[in-house]
């Protein structure tokens, strides 16, 4: 087989969605927008593109027998006195092409769905701009053969997940929501910038046949002592916490509901959200050196996993319910990548996104529904909670209701040990500037702190 078709099929691939980005932005930049049809078309078109490569370079790989196909496209920075380098390198393998194939279904169908949902909504153009972004996010973290090319996903994902939850920015709580969800995610991009820099001191390269070994996954074996992994593993960890609505970052994950009911679907209860358990399993090799990391992974994943369940038992919005039926999957998914399992989350993954997709798209329909069946019946459905009430006493479910409807004081407590501290760090800092600047010119600047701001306080996230 010629190695040009596969590269051919991957830069197709990735191209798709590119384009996709590419017509809509310049449309958007060119004070020309298109029309509904036409970015219905553009979009259908594109998914169509990238799903017939994914699938084509799968079944050319099991008709060759193949398990590890890489495709470079070239460096982003290259230090060659330094042997330094930042490749922009894809691979297709058991883990990337399943992902990028369901990236591909999901948005596809979600997109359809959106078209007549949003028909002749103010933001019909720019929903599309932001999903396309979101696509080209998706299949670049989900095809990337680089730590650096896999962070460039990653923040497209990150940034369109922000900027779609503010979709209806009119209002002050998406907006507000909005700025949550960015600031968690602040949080775990840095962790997640520190471990690539970690990985790049230690092995001298960011591709993962380097870091995580040249075996095809998931059998590569990561050259990395075991500290070194039980360190760069616990910010991995801290990032796909993050990315995933995982504990202690859960409380963003029913802030996202303030989106669009396709983004929803599409991030929150399909792909966006597995994004980083997708990461653990992209450096499970790295989780295998350290029994610690492991449980780890195991704790805070069964952890998560409760709390989606408590705090879903409470939830009187639909979308909110689902968005924590949600997080006890992806709280399951992580345990069983901390316990070890490959295949059983990747198959987990695929299940869970295409059952909670349907159920967020028809959600805007259930109470309807559900009145149509009150209806046939006669009466109204009784929830049955015979089994809690058997196992637990009467205290005890007072007291995990409340925690359920507090939503566990994560917001407060990420509010108070996290966000203050940096920003009395970053204050401190600035007042440490203004001093030095003052100090070095020999008079009061106007970012002195003798001079009174007049830009209003912002407000503290």
């Amino acid at each position: 087989m010629n190695p040009w078709i596969f590269d051919v099929l991957g830069l197709a691939a990735i191209g798709a969605p590119a384009l996709l980005l590419s017509v809509f932005g310049l449309a958007s930049l060119a004070s020309r927008p298109l029309s509904e049809e036409a970015i219905a078309r553009w979009t259908a078109s594109c998914v169509c593109c990238g799903l017939f490569a994914v699938v084509t370079m799968f079944s050319i790989m099991l008709w060759t027998g193949l398990r590890y196909v890489p495709v470079e496209i070239g460096d982003w920075v290259a230090l060659p006195e330094e042997s330094f380098r930042f490749q922009l390198k894809f691979v297709f393998d058991r883990l990337s092409i399943p992902f990028a194939a369901l990236s591909f279904v999901i948005v596809g169908v979600v997109g359809a769905f959106a078209n007549r949902y949003l028909h002749r909504e103010p933001g019909y153009r720019r929903f599309f701009l932001y999903f396309a972004v979101f696509l080209l996010g998706m299949i670049v973290a989900a095809l990337a053969g680089t730590i650096e090319t896999l962070f460039l996903g990653w923040e497209l994902v990150g940034l369109s997940s922000a900027l779609l939850v503010a979709f209806f920015h009119e209002r002050p709580a998406p907006v507000f929501n909005a700025q949550r969800i960015w600031s968690v995610y602040r949080i775990s991009d840095a962790a997640f910038l520190i471990a690539a820099l970690m990985l790049h001191h230690v092995t001298g390269s960011g591709d993962f046949a380097v870091l995580t070994g040249s075996g095809p996954w998931p059998h590569g074996e990561a050259a990395l002592t075991s500290a070194q992994a039980l360190g760069v593993g616990l910010l991995l960890l801290i990032a796909a916490a993050g990315k995933s609505g995982l504990i202690p970052f859960s409380g963003w994950l029913p802030r996202a509901m303030e989106g669009p009911t396709p983004s929803s679907a599409a991030f929150y209860g399909a792909l966006s959200v597995h994004l980083g358990v997708y990461l653990l399993l992209r450096v499970s090799p790295i989780l295998e050196l350290s029994t610690l990391l492991c449980i780890a992974v195991v704790a805070i994943g069964l952890a998560s996993a409760a709390f989606g369940v408590i705090a879903g038992r409470v939830q009187t919005d639909v979308k909110c319910a689902l968005a924590y039926a949600s997080l006890t999957q992806v709280g399951i998914i992580t345990a069983e990548i901390g316990l070890g399992f490959r295949y059983l989350p990747l198959i987990h993954i695929i299940g869970h996104v295409c059952q909670r997709t349907l159920q967020l798209l028809r959600s805007p329909s259930l109470l309807h529904d559900y009145h149509q069946l009150e209806n046939a019946i006669g009466g109204h459905l009784h929830y049955d909670d015979s089994l809690s009430r058997r196992w637990l006493s009467a205290a005890t479910r007072k007291r995990l209701y409340r925690i359920g409807l507090d939503r566990g004081q994560l917001d407060g407590g990420l509010d108070r040990f996290i966000v203050r501290p940096f920003m009395r760090g970053f204050r401190w800092c600035d007042r440490m500037e203004r001093r030095w600047t003052d100090l070095l010119t020999g008079r009061i600047s106007r970012e002195s702190d003798h001079v009174a701001s007049v830009a209003p306080t912002a407000e503290e996230l």
